[in-house]
């Protein structure tokens, strides 16, 4: 009985890590079609998004499954109830590049007033929170967990300098704003995505130890 559980749970890590790849696809296909202005990338971005939420769908079916009939200890509950919540944030961010999407499709025929490299470093950087925070599920890397959390710092500083350029552009020229306020939603969106890969990294560190920061401040 042990061993059918143990395929089954295997079985669940492997579905997660694609549910992740895909992820990481959305978000590069989300940054390239906003950089390139390319409304074909952009659908297809909006398409993953589409996949992501059929397979978070398929994850939670796997998971309420072996916590229904197999009646796991203490450590597998843990691995088990923390891939429930981490396809939570994975499909969150799906919906965020589907967001960012339809901005790009919105302003594919306007000339960008500003460049958009901070934008793209932060897109890069949650794709990296992303992918970390799987392989430390995976690994059971609690060092590479924690690393993705402080990582987020990065993704907020980041955003606050998108949004002091994107405010001082406003200042200068009142023809901007429309645009501005475009690019600080996507800016915003990208912010988001890094919030959720930390809350992943944070489920990463329950699954692993048992506690998670903010269900112990909660209480």
């Amino acid at each position: 009985m042990r061993k059918g559980f143990d395929d089954k749970l295997k079985e669940l890590k492997q579905y997660l890590t694609d549910m992740g790849i895909l992820v990481e696809k959305a978000i590069s296909l989300t940054n390239k079609a906003l950089l390139t202005q390319s409304i074909p990338l952009a659908e297809e971005a909006i398409q993953c998004d589409i996949e992501i939420d059929n397979m978070e769908k398929e994850i939670e079916d796997m998971c309420l499954k072996l916590l229904l009939l197999h009646q796991p200890v203490a450590r597998d509950l843990r691995v088990i109830s923390a891939a429930h919540k981490m396809i939570t944030d994975m499909e969150r961010i799906g919906d965020q590049c589907a967001d960012i999407s339809e901005i790009t499709i919105f302003l594919a025929e306007e000339t960008y007033i500003n460049p958009l490299d901070r934008i793209s470093r932060m897109a890069d950087a949650t794709k990296k929170m992303v992918t970390d925070s799987i392989e430390a599920y995976m690994k059971k890397d609690l060092d590479l967990a924690r690393s993705v959390m402080e990582y987020d710092n990065y993704v907020d500083k980041l955003f606050l300098e998108v949004k002091s350029d994107l405010t001082e552009l406003i200042h200068k020229n009142s023809d901007n704003i429309s645009q501005s306020i475009d690019l600080l939603m996507a800016a915003k969106y990208f912010e988001r995505i890094g919030d959720h890969a930390e809350n992943i990294a944070e489920w990463v560190e329950f699954s692993i130890t048992g506690h998670h920061k903010k269900l112990k401040s909660s209480r």
